[in-house]
């Protein structure tokens, strides 16, 4: 494995630790989603636990858990969230309510299962459609009552790929459209200035009479160019979760630098947490052979995961890329959902 990989997966677990003592009310449980084995909670426990993208941002960014009588108890959740593991019925049923095909959905419906059985937190409303004239206006994500007051909550979860010069407006989501900047921009001037909004005052009254605060939570995984030294997008968080992407025509170059790896892609329903696997559904490196010569050049986005035994049975994931289309970002392809099969 190349010196520069090594020292990113450096950087990165020093950095979950440094967000922990800085950041996270429940630091001494950050590196607690890899000890879990159903994978539903495993993406539970990161959607709870990992760093957001951003540091600074155009509205106030809140963990929606930050008043909560885990954040006072942090042993509190990190036992609620081992008991969802030895028993996930509850979780599953919980999901199974609603779609979740939608990688930002089931990371809402994560957060909503959460919050309703956080001690301190009183969940009003969930999507909570404002109207007008028959016509939506929007949704608000989440409406909560803590300690605090009433809180309006914006959630998002996104993976962009940096683009050079590394401005704001170079981070863009894998299927070439999605831009950081621009979902700022909609997150500042519609969506968190909805609640405070004419048109959302008659449904919010019916639901509560205390002031509304705007907030946001936006988390993810920002992926750098490989190869290349390139600077994070302004603002950000400096212990942010990160990946790499590349171009298909460096795909052999990659190959050779990390001849020790064991590339396999995950569909997007697991692109949350850090992959874990028994070690019977690791890949062969011909069903991988198999796989990239099945794939069609202008095939969309690809999310592929370096998996290593765990000592425990287990595959753990080691690093992630993007593998795009030669000519992304201008094919604009977005990625597939689910890799073709490799048999």
């Amino acid at each position: 494995m190349g010196e520069g990989t090594l020292r990113q997966q450096t950087l990165t677990l020093v950095g979950l630790k440094a967000y922990a003592a800085a950041m996270s009310p429940f630091a001494s449980f950050v590196d607690l989603p890899h000890h879990l084995s159903e994978p539903a909670v495993r993406d539970l426990a990161w959607t709870l636990l990992s760093p957001p993208l951003l540091a600074h941002t155009p509205w106030p960014q809140r963990h929606p858990l930050i008043d909560s009588a885990w954040a006072a108890e942090p042993e509190l959740l990190a036992d609620w969230l081992k008991r969802q593991d030895q028993d996930s019925h509850a979780l599953h049923e919980w999901l199974s309510r609603s779609s979740v095909r939608r990688l930002g959905l089931y990371y809402e419906r994560l957060w909503q299962f959460a919050l309703q059985a956080a001690p301190g937190i009183e969940v009003l409303a969930a999507n909570l459609p404002i109207r007008q004239g028959g016509h939506t206006l929007g949704e608000l994500d989440l409406l909560l009552r803590d300690a605090s007051g009433v809180h309006h909550v914006e959630l998002a979860i996104k993976l962009y790929l940096g683009q050079p010069p590394g401005a704001a407006e170079r981070w863009i989501g894998p299927g070439g459209r999605d831009r950081l900047d621009l979902k700022l921009d909609h997150l500042a001037t519609h969506q968190l200035p909805l609640s405070a909004s004419p048109e959302a005052r008659q449904t919010l009254q019916a639901l509560t009479d205390a002031p509304i605060q705007a907030s946001m939570w936006l988390g993810g995984y920002l992926f750098y160019p490989h190869g290349l030294d390139h600077p994070p997008p302004p603002g950000a968080e400096t212990t942010h979760l990160r990946g790499r992407w590349l171009h298909r025509r460096q795909w052999a170059a990659l190959q050779a630098e990390h001849d020790d790896a064991h590339w396999q892609p995950l569909p997007r329903s697991e692109w949350l947490a850090q992959a874990k696997l028994p070690e019977a559904q690791g890949w062969s490196d011909l069903q991988l052979q198999n796989w990239l010569q099945a794939l069609p050049p202008d095939a969309g986005a690809q999310l592929l995961v370096d998996l290593q035994p765990d000592g425990n049975g287990a595959l753990a994931e080691r690093q992630r890329i993007f593998l795009v289309a030669d000519e992304w970002p201008a094919s604009g392809t977005e990625p597939s959902g689910a890799p073709p099969s490799a048999r």
